[in-house]
Order: C-alpha cells, then sequence, then structure tokens
C-alpha cells in the first residue's frame, strides 16, 4: 500500500490525530526527569507507550533527540521501532531540505528500508526551490513512503516568506501547494505527498489550493492556539484531509502513563467528527 492508502486507513480506523513527541529540557523537567540520554529515554518510551497504540500517527521531533548525540538517535531508532510494533504510523519531523546528493542523502537515510532510521514519513523544507526535493519525493514514493511540505506553518514568521508574491502574482505558499497537487494529480484515493498547513493562518483560504489530494498536516492547535472550528473555517472542504497534529497540551498531562493515555484519547474523540460540521 502506498503511504496516503496506509494513512487514509490509520485515520479511519484510529480517528486523524497526529500527536508530536517533543522532550524539550523545560517539559522533561516538568516529568522530574534529567536533561540527559537517560531522560530522553524515559520520556519518549513513556509517551509512545502511553498512546502509540491508540493514535493514528506519532510525531517524534528530531532535533530533540539530535541534541542528545549518537545516544539520542538510538533513544529515536527505538521510538520508532516501538510506535510501529504498536501500530502507529510514524512521521519524523525534520525538515530537511538541501539540492542533489545531500537530498538523496537524507532520503536515504529515513525514507529507504534499509535504513534503520526509516520512517513512514518526513517533513521537508521547499525553501531552496521545489525542484530540490525531487529526490526526496521520488525516493518517498518509489518505496511507498510520504512527505509533508512546508507550505503555510503555524509560526508568526513565516507570511514573511510564505505570502511573498512571485513574478507571476502567486504566492510562494501558493505556489508550493500547486507543486505538491501535482505529485497527487494521477492518484486514486489520498496521495502521498502532504503539506504542512498552520491552524493559525487566519484562513479561510481558497478550498482549492488546498485541495492538493493529499494529506494536511495541521500544527498550532491547543497551546499555539488554534481550535477546532479554526480548522473547519480554514480548511473548508479540504477538512476531510486534515491531520490535526498536537503535542504540549497532550504531553502535559504526564508523566503518568494513564494521563498521557486519557488526553490522547480526548483529542482524539476531539477531531474524530472533523469533517462532520454537526459534530
Amino acid at each position: 500500500m502506498t503511504f496516503g492508502s496506509r494513512l487514509r486507513e490509520a485515520m479511519d480506523t484510529r480517528g486523524p490525530l497526529c500527536v508530536g513527541i517533543d522532550p524539550h529540557p523545560a517539559l522533561m523537567d516538568t516529568w522530574g526527569l534529567t536533561d540527559s540520554a537517560f531522560g530522553l529515554e524515559k520520556f519518549a518510551m513513556t509517551a509512545v507507550e502511553a498512546f502509540a497504540g491508540v493514535v493514528a500517527v506519532v510525531k517524534p521531533q528530531s532535533a530533540f533527540f539530535e541534541r542528545h548525540g549518537s545516544a539520542g538517535i538510538a533513544v529515536l531508532e527505538k521510538v520508532v521501532t516501538a510506535c510501529r510494533e504498536s501500530g502507529a504510523l510514524v512521521l519524523l519531523d525534520v525538515k530537511r531540505g538541501d539540492i542533489g546528493s545531500t537530498a538523496q542523502a537524507y532520503a536515504d537515510a529515513y525514507l529507504t528500508s534499509s535504513s534503520p532510521l526509516a520512517v513512514e514519513a518526513i517533513t521537508v523544507s521547499p525553501y531552496l526551490g521545489m525542484g530540490s526535493l525531487d529526490p526526496v519525493i521520488d525516493t518517498a514514493l518509489r518505496h511507498d513512503r510520504g512527505v509533508f511540505v512546508l507550505a503555510m506553518t503555524s509560526n508568526p514568521e513565516g507570511p514573511q516568506f510564505q505570502h511573498a508574491r512571485t513574478a507571476d502574482g502567486r504566492t510562494v505558499a501558493g505556489t508550493v501547494l500547486d507543486a505538491v497537487a501535482a505529485r497527487n494529480v494521477d492518484v486514486e484515493g489520498l496521495g502521498s505527498v502532504g503539506a504542512v498547513v498552520g491552524a493559525t493562518i487566519g484562513g479561510p483560504v481558497d478550498a482549492e489550493l488546498l485541495d492538493v489530494n493529499g494529506p494536511l498536516l495541521v500544527p498550532g492547535i491547543g497551546a499555539q492556539g488554534g481550535t477546532l472550528d479554526d480548522v473547519r473555517r480554514i480548511f473548508g472542504s479540504a477538512v476531510r484531509n486534515v491531520l490535526p497534529s498536537i503535542s504540549r497540551d497532550i504531553l502535559g498531562a504526564g508523566p503518568g502513563k494513564q494521563a498521557l493515555h486519557e488526553a490522547a484519547l480526548a483529542a482524539v474523540e476531539l477531531f474524530s467528527g472533523l469533517a462532520d460540521p454537526q459534530s
């Protein structure tokens, strides 16, 4: 099955929710853990055990593992394996973006079955030009994996670049979304190339622009201010392909596994009727 097919199945079965694992030092401290590889592993594996069995997608933030060096990467490998064993798809938040052989090396690192860090999908940055992502996207599709391209992000600095106008009058974000749609144009069902569009972008956005026939990863919900109503208003008919992403609002319920589990289940229930305006 393609990544898009597996994601649609997971969203239909478990509900449309992506939960991040972001073990930043302040949050680890509130859990009573040291900022060390030991604390990192305790934090990350507690999260996996609490909710990887009930959510569609788990999204580890690679940077928080990388900062602990090789020991941190070893923990990340354990997280990926454990999530997969629990039935969750793994979206690694790495936001890579480079050219040529370096882009291909990133693709080989995360999107080929022979890699110890192979995951179902990764996030990528298109700001060296959409063509720079061809090695990553081609590798992902060849191995039935996915890519989420940054388009309109939830951070307040994003519009400086994303809303800038190109020579033909379109926004940069618009050209990115058009390129994503082009990659999914002949796909039946949900495409495997998605876009990242934040819940705090203000919207609504042209529904045709967001209808990329692929998944829309939507951060900015909860701690950053985005709500269920915001998502419905911004995405309109494209809401059927939205994968809401929540991290702090769920991780903040820790360190108890039961509390984390219940927080994840509450979020699943909240978004289970996302495409139904009556829910």
